[in-house]
C-alpha cells in the first residue's frame, strides 16, 4: 500500500512547525551539461529527513499508546528523529540498532536521552520485519515500511515541484526504500514525467540487483562510511512499490562516494554524510555516462549530514 494523496496532505500539516521546508541550492560545478540541484534535508533539527516521516506517524497514534513510549530500530538518523519526539513529548524511547550503527550517531541519540539497544544485524532486521522490539512497550515508528512515513517523506517531493516544476530526475537515496517511495509517489501524482532514481552504494545495492533479477534477491554487504543506507536485500513489499512507481536504480562506489562529500562541501559549503552524498556521486556519474543530458534538471536529495569527525578527517585527507 502506498500513501494517498489525503495521507500526504496531512503529513504536510502534521510536519509544520517540526520540520524545516528545506531549500534548493544549484551545485556549483561548471555548466554546460544538465542542471543538478540538492535539497538540503542535512538541515533539519536532527540533520536528515527522518522527523517529516516520524511526524506524520505520531499524528495518527492514540495518546494512550505514545504515553508507553516510541520504539525504533534505526542505523542512527530515524532513532534520533524518534528519540527528538519523545523528549519532545515527556515519553521514553528505545533505539534497536545494529552493530554497525556509527559511533557519531550512536552519541546522538544518547544526547537525546534515548535507550540504546545493541542487537546482531539478523535481529535488527527482525525487527523491521517484525513490527517491534522484544519486551519493549510503545509505538514502533517503522524506518520505511509505513505509508505514514512514507507519507511524510513525501511532502519532499512536493517541495521540489513546487519549487522546481521543471525537474526532469530526482535522485534519492535507498536505504530500506521508504524515502525513494514517497518523493516518488508524490511525483508520480505531481509531476508524472518526472523519473525518480534510487541511489545506492556499491558495497550494499539491493535494489540495483533486485530489479536486474525481476525479484528481490540478496548480496554481500559490506560495510563503510556510507552507513545510512544499504542492505543485504530489499523487503518484497518494498521492491513491490519501486516496481509499480517506475523507480530506477544508479550504483556509485564508495570513492565517488567520498568524491561527492568533497565536492559538495568545497563547492556549496554543505556537509553531507555518506547516505547524503550518494545521490550526487551517481547524478555526476549519470552525467559522464550520458543517462542526463544538457536538457535535464537533476534533483539530488541530501538526506542528512551526521558524520563523525574523524570520520570527515580521514575522507578530506
Amino acid at each position: 500500500m502506498l500513501p494517498t494523496i489525503e495521507q500526504i496532505e496531512a503529513a504536510r500539516d502534521a510536519i509544520a512547525g517540526v520540520a524545516i521546508r528545506t531549500p534548493l541550492m544549484r551545485l556549483n560545478v561548471p555548466s554546460g551539461g544538465p542542471q543538478i540541484y540538492l535539497k538540503l534535508e542535512n538541515l533539519q533539527p536532527i540533520g536528515s529527513f527522518k522527523l517529516r516521516g516520524a511526524a506524520a506517524v505520531l499524528a495518527g497514534a492514540s495518546a494512550e499508546s505514545v504515553a508507553a513510549g516510541l520504539v525504533t530500530a534505526s542505523a542512527g538518523n530515524m532513532g534520533q528523529a524518534t528519540a527528538w519526539f519523545a523528549r519532545r513529548l515527556g515519553v521514553p524511547c528505545t533505539v534497536v540498532v545494529p552493530p554497525t550503527a556509527p559511533a557519531a550517531k550512536i552519541e546522538a541519540m544518547e544526547a537525546l536521552r534515548a535507550r540504546i539497544l545493541r542487537v546482531s544485524a539478523d535481529d535488527w532486521w527482525k525487527a523491521f520485519e517484525q513490527r517491534r522490539a522484544d519486551g519493549v512497550d510503545g509505538v514502533f515508528i517503522h524506518a520505511f515500511d509505513d505509508p505514514a512515513v512514507m507519507a511524510g517523506n513525501a511532502t519532499i517531493g512536493l517541495e521540489i515541484v513546487e519549487d522546481l516544476p521543471e525537474v526532469t530526475a530526482v535522485l534519492v537515496p535507498w536505504g530500506g526504500g521508504g524515502l525513494s517511495c514517497g518523493i516518488a509517489t508524490a511525483l508520480h501524482r505531481w509531476s508524472p514525467a518526472t523519473r525518480v532514481f534510487a541511489a545506492e552504494v556499491a558495497t550494499a545495492a539491493p535494489l540495483h540487483a533486485s530489479l536486474a533479477a525481476g525479484a528481490p534477491v540478496t548480496v554481500e554487504h559490506q560495510s563503510s562510511f556510507v552507513d545510512g543506507i544499504g542492505s543485504k536485500t530489499v523487503m518484497p513489499q518494498m521492491y513491490q512499490r519501486a516496481v509499480t512507481l517506475g523507480i530506477e536504480a544508479l550504483v556509485a562506489p564508495v570513492d565517488e562516494v567520498a568524491a561527492a562529500l568533497r565536492l559538495v562541501l568545497e563547492r556549496n559549503r554543505v556537509l553531507a554524510e555518506g547516505a547524503g552524498a550518494t545521490p550526487v556521486a551517481c547524478a555526476l556519474a549519470a552525467v559522464r555516462d550520458t543517462v542526463f543530458g544538457p536538457g535535464d534538471t537533476v534533483a539530488c536529495v541530501v538526506s542528512g549530514g551526521v558524520i563523525g569527525l574523524d570520520t570527515l578527517v580521514t575522507i578530506l585527507t
